[in-house]
């Protein structure tokens, strides 16, 4: 893969973990937590995530070093990982059971506690947000592309403002979406599927390109 600049890497980011993403979830947590209690994880959430992917992207060669990785395994095996998943969106498929497509009712009660809605809604958030496996391949992806600490940090800036685009739309729509119904994020989920798997399937191809199994383009 070429080298992204900051747009392009929070285009990619908007794609793996955009609000089209994390809103699902966070309607869920709306279900059960008052509005000024979503707004403060909404917030958390976002910084704790923004702090996740810096220190994966700030130590990305390190990372890959540690652990015996290569560029290129680690596009192939993102692309995978990204092709996989979108494929579960479009065909309505969901690996992880909090991202499930459903309107919130008495039953996500279990996902957060009114009494700890900090604690209990950051536990619900962790692995559709705060350590998506998605987002940490891509910081990962993106940190091993940069060839200084200027492109890692801008990597880290990337996704730290898609964080903070994540935070403010929860804040904002979350409340609404448990009124919305299910048929429309289904849709709009399918939609985010093919985008998805174009990425992956573009990580895929570089990863190839770059063991010269393909031609550069």
């Amino acid at each position: 893969m070429v080298s992204l600049n900051l747009a392009d890497m929070i285009v990619t980011f908007l794609a793996v973990l955009g609000p089209q993403k994390v809103l699902l979830s966070f309607a869920r947590l709306s279900s059960v937590l008052d509005n000024r209690s979503l707004r403060l994880v909404a917030v958390i959430t976002a910084a704790a995530a923004a702090l996740v992917e810096a220190v994966c992207a700030l130590t990305g060669p390190w990372l890959a070093t540690f652990f015996h990785i290569s560029a290129p395994a680690l596009e192939l095996a993102a692309g995978i990982a990204f092709f996989i998943y979108a494929v579960g969106l479009v065909l309505g498929v969901h690996f992880d059971p909090a991202e499930a497509l459903h309107l919130p009712g008495p039953d996500d009660a279990a996902d957060a506690d009114p009494v700890h809605p900090l604690t209990s809604g950051f536990r619900a958030m962790l692995l559709p947000f705060v350590v998506s496996p998605l987002a940490v391949a891509a910081a990962l992806q993106d940190s091993l592309l940069a060839s200084d600490w200027k492109g890692r940090w801008a990597v880290a800036a990337a996704f730290a403002i898609v964080a903070f685009i994540d935070a403010v739309c929860a804040a904002v729509f979350a409340p609404f979406l448990r009124r919305t119904h299910e048929t429309v994020l289904e849709v709009f989920s399918r939609l985010l599927g093919i985008l998805l798997a174009a990425v992956g399937v573009q990580l895929f191809l570089d990863g190839l390109s770059a063991l010269g199994v393909l031609p550069k383009h």
